[in-house]
């Protein structure tokens, strides 16, 4: 089994901000070559050493060829996102061998296309419909080393220079430790778990929360309500991961409340700044048609709801998001009503 030597190249799938910066972080250890499908794109890069206004390592070399990326790299981080994740993995996937190693950086789900079709009166949702994206990688590679890269990364401010951590979750200790290796500088700390579902989930659904905490701040209100909502999140979150077989303490610790924290109160953050621009007044299609990258917490929301209706959660909040986003319900009148929510107690999952 090939070993990653200090002189192998370390790939990222995915030239957006995320992508971007991680490329950037491991340029401190290893030489990275960055796939995007773009041909102008790469072309750019690899002349300027420049994308989205920010300086690229030298030791960053741009590609858009998937059989290249495979043969010059064992380690992969695919970092795109989750509504394309598995067309990704579908083009990538026939160039994979068993030694690859594969940590993306996703914070979604991937479900048929069918299911955003579907009303709530549609077809039902169940665990099997959905997948985490270490789990497409499975399904559509013979990859089994998988991890993920959960934590509080905002891009901006990993591009910035400023201090940060993340967690990489696997089940696999050498997927731990070589992603430890090529990420940790002083800039960046990496901790690690085993629960690699819980810091999917945690990643995911953090962006629901973080969408309802932008809400609240375009409405102009203030820090106790979105205290509220950020605490009655993390339960939600709670819920939804032990219903789903993840363990309650993976939403306590970097990949759940610090990625919550950072998520839900940073304008940097495209899920709270969508939410912002709603609780503002502004019409959901024209958010989506200029802002740059896809907010994540709309698609996971969709999933979340039909997720909680399959496992009849009783999740106020991700409810009340869902009637604002996809049934244009009322905002001050959503807000009444998880103000009133007969919550029964405030901690009931320790």
């Amino acid at each position: 089994m090939p070993s990653i030597a200090v002189e192998q190249p370390v790939g990222i799938i995915g030239a957006g901000s995320f992508g971007t910066a991680i490329a950037n972080l491991l340029a401190y250890n290893v030489d990275v070559l960055l796939y995007s499908r773009q041909a102008p794109l790469v072309q750019q890069i690899n002349e300027t050493h420049r994308h989205l206004d920010v300086d690229l390592s030298p030791r960053v070399r741009a590609t858009n060829d998937l059989q290249e990326l495979a043969q010059s790299c064992t380690l992969l981080f695919p970092v795109v996102p989750s509504n394309s994740f598995r067309k990704m993995m579908h083009s990538l996937g026939p160039h994979l061998r068993p030694y690859h190693i594969l940590i993306h950086g996703t914070k979604g789900f991937d479900a048929p296309e069918q299911l955003f079709q579907d009303t709530d009166d549609g077809k039902p949702v169940s665990r099997s419909d959905v997948s985490t994206m270490s789990e497409v990688i499975l399904q559509e590679s013979v990859v089994r080393r998988v991890g993920c890269l959960s934590g509080p990364n905002l891009a901006s401010e990993i591009m910035e220079g400023q201090p940060t951590a993340t967690v990489i979750g696997s089940a696999y200790d050498e997927v731990i430790s070589i992603g430890k290796q090529v990420l940790s500088s002083e800039h960046f700390h990496v901790f690690g778990t085993y629960d690699l579902l819980g810091a999917e989930l945690a990643g995911a659904l953090k962006n629901i929360i973080a969408i309802g905490s932008g809400v609240l701040k375009g409405k102009g209100l203030g820090k106790n309500i979105q205290a509220m909502l950020i605490t009655r999140g993390l339960t939600e979150m709670v819920y939804f991961g032990n219903a789903m077989g993840s363990q309650s303490s993976a939403f306590f610790g970097t990949a759940g409340i610090g990625d919550l924290v950072a998520t839900a109160t940073s304008k940097d953050s495209r899920n709270f700044t969508f939410g912002y621009r709603l609780g503002q007044g502004e019409a959901i299609e024209d958010i989506e048609a200029t802002m740059p990258e896809l907010a994540e917490g709309v698609r996971t929301l969709q999933i979340a709801r039909k997720l909680a209706r399959h496992y009849k959660l009783r999740v106020p909040i991700t409810d009340m998001l869902y009637k604002i986003v996809f049934e244009n319900f009322d905002i001050d009148r959503a807000i009444h009503f998880l103000i009133t929510y007969p919550y029964d107690v405030d901690v009931d999952f320790i």
